[in-house]
């Protein structure tokens, strides 16, 4: 099964219904896809108020991806802000285990920047990653081109397998180093492949951080670029029970257009979709 989807619900306007407010984003989200990547927990790991809201604000079978959050990742600067690394992770167990609870979890996606490298203390790092969420699916997303290369890769994908790590599989600009090569191959029951766009102008951006994350994900998929991924994705659709695909290029606003082109393109009909709102004045006919 195919569960295509997006990086966050509420930067997507034509996904909205004319009356939408903003607390109403994620129902009207829920109209068009079954899924989608809740980005905000990378910054702040969200109350358990806020993850019962959200699932009891979306239908049965809608599923969230949740990204841990940076502190657990390497990508935060300074001091985390907890007592001690044990207390940062107990958090966001608890955050995680609320989406659990309601069944609404599809997995945690630890993404790693592009100075985790393949060297011996982060092979460790990944096992303790998974003694910490022992009790969840957990993604592995790399961003460096070390845990792809040609003498290492194979073990790349054993490590994975063995410890039961998902293998996210990443379509963006091969740009060096910092980026990694489109690898389609699964480590587990489930599959998560992450659609970053092309721009390797943009990838390689070393401007500021507004114009940084304004041009990196700036990127639109063209009808061929798209039958290609579509080929790929039913290759893996055949070694996994469920497979999700998430599109995170969104800085113009592309990511939810080539995603209902990719469903279109698969031939997918999701079943058990929120029911769209009515306009205003349709409502009252």
């Amino acid at each position: 099964m195919i569960i295509v989807g997006l990086t966050g619900w509420g930067d997507h306007p034509s996904l909205y219904s004319e009356v939408t407010a903003s607390k109403d984003k994620l129902f009207d989200y829920t109209g068009h896809f079954l899924t989608v990547e809740v980005d905000t927990s990378f910054y702040a790991i969200p109350s358990k108020e806020n993850v019962r809201k959200w699932c009891e604000d979306t239908p049965g079978n809608f599923r969230f991806v949740v990204k841990a959050y940076q502190g657990m990742t390497g990508h935060l600067r300074g001091d985390i802000p907890f007592e001690s690394k044990n207390d940062m992770f107990n958090a966001f167990i608890e955050c995680a285990n609320e989406f659990k609870r309601h069944g609404k979890l599809a997995m945690v996606l630890a993404q790693f920047p592009p100075w985790f490298d393949c060297q011996t203390k982060n092979v460790q790092y990944l096992l303790y990653i998974r003694q910490q969420l022992k009790d969840f699916d957990v993604a592995i997303e790399f961003r460096n081109r070390t845990w792809y290369a040609d003498n290492v890769v194979q073990q790349t994908m054993d490590f994975l397998r063995e410890h039961q790590f998902i293998h996210t599989i990443c379509d963006e600009p091969q740009a060096g180093v910092g980026s990694v090569p489109f690898y389609p191959t699964v480590t587990a029951t489930k599959a998560l492949v992450r659609i970053h766009g092309r721009n390797i102008h943009g990838w390689r951006n070393t401007g500021n951080a507004e114009n940084w994350r304004k041009v990196r994900f700036l990127y639109d998929y063209n009808s061929e670029e798209l039958q290609q991924l579509g080929q790929h994705l039913k290759h893996l659709q055949s070694e996994v029970q469920e497979l999700y695909v998430l599109f995170n290029n969104n800085s113009g606003l592309h990511a939810a257009k080539n995603a209902k082109e990719l469903q279109d393109i698969l031939a997918i009909r999701d079943v058990g979709l929120a029911p769209k709102q009515l306009n205003i004045f349709e409502g009252e006919l």
